[in-house]
């Protein structure tokens, strides 16, 4: 081996070796061995000096010699004076913010004068007669008393509530160390469930403990703002009018929301929209003339067994696959500055991509852009050009403005130019909806789509992003445009909206279409229809063909709910007038045997005449147990309940756990996979918003000490103040040091 090797094998070695851990005393004895050396040196070198040198080195070496000799002298005194101090430190651990949880404020008392917080305390030391120096401390002797801000909340009294959730007083623990609660839960009197805070949740529900509600602030979406509809009296107004929906939009952000572990905020949460993200097997109708008939049904109430629920349905009509209608499509795409985000403009231009694999030579794709300034992207091309239509999706980036002048107007002239007769003429938007697309006015832009409408191009919209996301606009946009709005917040969404449910987002089977019931006041004493507050209409506008509504696409299916309270039942939520007659009777005794009257008005696409269909709701549809009514029934009660209890409703409220076991049992054979993860979403959601009332009583359980509220549905609860435990033992007396002689 040579030097050169041999020297790197000693280095390896050297630096795989650990070095010896400081020792402080071995440092004081090389440091006093070095300024011995030094002092020696100094001595030998004053030789021939002058004499205040001289005297400049003998005091620097008494100095040294003073410090080095009274080193022990000084360490005693600095653990004297942190003895002296440790109580002042007590009191400020055991009074300041940050105090462990769990602790309970404390003051210290000593029998001196009171030490002020933040002050320092006050040291006596007396020169005795033989020269040393004392320190004295006052008396040791601790007494730990009660806060009192125990005045201020005194405890529970026993019959003030039906039940208390109490922490009691810790057991006596080292200073230092935290007695650790028990919570203690009572069940009420004669089985009936106790209230718990809202960070507790119920044993029953393991898939629901957490720490805090999560907030429900304002995500910086814009939404329409919108009241529930209110419970009706029939004798009062007896006719309900509605347009149809087939929106999904509510639905996917929500599911954003919770995956992402926040409550979105009530406006978000459109019941209807929820409901009909799925999929019913209602029958449908058999040739285009008649695109849908409706299908009703009559269950008992989930989370009121005195109230029941009257389910209407319709399914589209479905083409048959030999049937091959051309599409002429301009997709107006947002490229603006915000766009420029993951789930934005990528997601866009991968989610178009699934849509242009599915067209064909009849079908004809236009792009257009806006941002800074709108452009033709892509001139009208056949669908079967694939790798053309592709590559201009590719080419976006996003930047610039959000005013894209003229952008609406040029993807309705491309519209307009290549339009298909009795094909789908289809202007698809897609954006985050924080942009102005040419019409300032938002009156205006709506008038502008309407005529549009009117003259055969719909349009649709689809939603991408959050933060800014313009839900209310788009919302207004696509119910004037004919056409239906999306969100699209995942792939696999992108994959439901534009390919499985393409025939029902581009193929309109039927426009404008209305729902009115009227219901017997002879059977039905109240109703309320859930969901679509906003798509109510006046009663006249039922007949009015010039009042715009909702649209069916192929094999789309829509459902309605409405909960009814039967006559007698004792579920009224308003009381009878004083001086009501019964001059309202029932015009004869055949209406007896129903519930109400159906009526349905549609057009079909080209025509501006409506059609009527009419269904009696008879009371041979009614079941008498839940368990008897279909699948999809019970999946649909248990989808508004969930919405219900998300948004915080005030009519009905059902445990997370019993929404669960609903919508578990009527799950069906779902080869898509939508109702597996709809019950992931209760999950969450049980998470997110605890239980106001746990499904059964808890006898025992080790948790963190919270006090008994109820939190309203839509607010994070302060918690009100705990009972106050009993006093602390005192620590043990802390000894006082010894006198320190000085030299």
């Amino acid at each position: 081996m040579s030097n050169h090797d041999d020297f790197d094998h000693k280095l390896a070695a050297l630096q795989g070796l650990n070095p010896p851990a400081p020792n402080a005393a071995r440092r004081n004895q090389a440091l006093d061995a070095a300024m011995l050396a030094f002092d020696a040196e100094q001595k030998s070198a004053t030789q021939g000096s002058s004499t205040i040198s001289r005297l400049s080195s003998m005091f620097a070496n008494a100095r040294r010699n003073f410090v080095m000799d009274n080193r022990l002298t000084y360490g005693l005194g600095t653990a004297a004076v942190a003895l002296l101090l440790l109580p002042l430190g007590y009191q400020l651990y055991t009074s300041t913010a940050i105090t462990p949880v769990g602790v309970p404020p404390v003051t210290v008392t000593t029998t001196a004068d009171p030490v002020p917080l933040g002050g320092e305390a006050e040291q006596k030391v007396e020169a005795p007669a033989n020269g040393t120096a004392a320190m004295e401390t006052p008396t040791a002797d601790l007494e730990i008393r009660l806060d009192d801000r125990a005045e201020a909340n005194p405890p529970v009294e026993e019959g003030e509530a039906d039940m208390a959730v109490m922490a009691p007083a810790p057991e006596a623990a080292p200073l230092g160390e935290v007695a650790k609660p028990v919570m203690r839960t009572l069940a009420q009197p004669g089985g009936a469930q106790p209230q718990m805070s809202a960070g507790v949740q119920p044993l029953t529900e393991s898939f629901a403990e957490p720490m805090m509600v999560a907030p429900t602030d304002p995500s910086g979406d814009a939404f329409a703002k919108f009241t529930e509809s209110p419970v009706k009296i029939v004798k009062n107004e007896p006719v309900s009018t509605f347009s149809i929906d087939v929106d999904t939009a509510a639905y996917s952000y929500v599911r954003r929301a919770l995956n992402e572990g926040w409550v979105p905020e009530p406006d978000a949460v459109r019941i209807e929209e929820l409901v009909n993200y799925f999929s019913y097997d209602y029958p449908a109708a058999t040739d285009a003339a008649t695109p849908f008939k409706p299908t009703v049904s009559v269950y008992p109430t989930p989370w009121n067994d005195k109230t029941q629920l009257v389910q209407i349905g319709i399914k589209g009509y479905v083409p048959p696959v030999t049937e091959d209608t051309a599409s002429n499509l301009v997709f107006l795409l947002d490229t603006s500055g915000s766009m420029d985000q993951p789930d934005k403009l990528p997601l866009l231009k991968r989610a178009f991509g699934l849509l242009v694999d599915q067209l064909g030579e009849n079908d004809t794709v236009s792009i257009v852009a806006y941002a800074g300034s709108a452009g033709v992207v892509l001139e009208p091309t056949k669908g079967s050009d694939k790798t053309k239509i592709l590559s201009a999706l590719d080419n976006l980036s996003a930047g610039g403005s959000t005013a894209g002048a003229a952008g609406i107007e040029l993807a309705y002239q491309l519209a307009e130019q290549h339009k298909v007769q009795g094909g789908v003429n289809r202007v698809i938007l897609a954006t985050d909806g924080d942009f102005n697309v040419g019409i300032d006015d938002p009156e205006d832009l709506k008038t502008y789509i309407k005529n549009k409408r009117d003259g055969g191009v719909f349009l649709s919209v689809l939603g991408f992003g959050s933060g800014n996301l313009g839900d209310d606009t788009m919302q207004a946009l696509a119910q004037n445009g004919n056409g239906n709005a999306s969100y699209i917040d995942s792939f696999k969404e992108a994959q439901k909206v534009l390919v499985a449910d393409a025939g029902g987002t581009l193929d309109t089977i039927a426009k404008d279409v209305k729902i009115q019931v009227e219901f017997n006041p002879a059977v039905v004493s109240e109703y309320r229809l859930i969901g679509y507050e906003t798509r109510a209409l006046n009663r006249e506008d039922f007949n009015n063909d010039k009042v715009d509504a909702g649209d069916v696409g192929a094999g789309t299916t829509v459902t309605a709910l409405y909960e009814i309270t039967p006559v007698g039942s004792g579920a009224e939520l308003n009381d009878p007038l004083r001086y009501e007659t019964d001059a309202a009777a029932t015009p004869d005794a055949a209406a007896a045997t129903e519930f109400g009257f159906l009526k349905l008005r549609y057009k079909e696409p080209d025509s501006d005449t409506s059609k009527l269909i009419e269904v009696p709701i008879g009371k041979d549809l009614a079941v008498d147990s839940l368990e008897a009514a279909s699948a999809d029934d019970r999946w649909a009660a248990a989808v508004a309940a969930f919405g219900q209890k998300l948004k915080g409703s005030v009519y009905g409220d059902m445990a997370w756990a019993d929404i669960r076991k609903l919508a578990q049992g009527a799950r069906g054979e779902d080869e898509a996979g939508y109702r597996a993860e709809f019950m992931g979403l209760i999950d969450m959601a049980a998470v997110l918003r605890p239980n106001v009332v746990p499904a059964t009583p808890i006898e025992e359980t080790e948790v963190a000490p919270v006090p008994a509220v109820v939190p309203e549905p839509d607010a994070v609860q302060v918690p009100e103040a705990a009972p106050v435990p009993e006093a602390v033992p005192a620590p043990e007396a802390l000894p006082a040091p010894e006198a320190v002689p000085v030299n």
